[in-house]
């Protein structure tokens, strides 16, 4: 795979394996409206904003205050489970340390919120490799809209076909993909068959003994 400009990585599922809080908050969201749980119910949620994901979850428009109203409990179920601590994707703390050593432009583009980034990534000595940080404070239309990607891009200074892109949901691929950047898929949520379906150029398990260009 030839080298890129610059990398730009989403935070859940790929550089913490955060999955297991997330889909237990859904859970318990889902149990205390006495909602059935939809077959493989955190694949609707993985990689959008908490705020979008509700509707798909339930199956129904929701009116914008009442899809906050929920998405901030969801938030709040989450941070009760992931205050236990939540693990680094393997291999993700060293690979980005090295590409900050390599002097390689690195942005965090995420659809969680700005105190989740802090909290999840500070203590695993992340959040201080990244010059720029983009979450979902910031962006109006998440994945698959590429606005959180292109804002990464744009705060680094770099177009988007020089980026590459570290992602595992189907939605995160597709938007990176709309912009023209190149996209590295991690399978810690789909299959690496529906990831290079959706556009991934390459699937890793996880960083463990990547180098870079990769």
């Amino acid at each position: 795979m030839p080298a890129a400009d610059a990398a730009i990585f989403d935070m859940d599922g790929v550089l913490v394996d955060s999955g297991a809080c997330h889909r237990a908050a859904w859970r318990a969201l889902l149990a205390e409206l006495g909602a059935p749980e939809p077959p493989e119910f955190w694949r609707l949620t993985i990689g959008r904003p908490s705020h979008e994901a509700v509707s798909h979850l339930l199956g129904r428009p929701l009116p914008p205050a009442e899809a906050r109203r929920l998405a901030r409990r969801k938030q709040e179920l989450y941070a009760h489970l992931a205050a236990l601590g939540v693990p680094a994707v393997a291999g993700a703390a060293e690979f980005v340390r090295t590409l900050g050593a390599l002097g390689v432009p690195r942005a965090l583009a995420t659809s969680a919120s700005r105190p989740d980034v802090e909290r999840l990534l500070a203590p695993l000595g992340l959040l201080e490799h990244f010059t720029v940080v983009v979450s979902a404070e910031d962006i109006v239309r998440g994945k698959p809209d590429p606005e959180v990607y292109l804002r990464a891009a744009r705060g680094l200074g770099v177009a988007p076909g020089g980026c590459v892109v570290f992602e595992d949901s189907l939605v995160g691929v597709q938007a990176a993909r709309a912009v023209g950047m190149r996209v590295v898929g991690l399978a810690t949520a789909h299959t690496e068959a529906e990831l290079r379906a959706a556009g991934a150029e390459r699937v890793l398990a996880d960083f463990a003994g990547c180098r870079w260009p990769l």
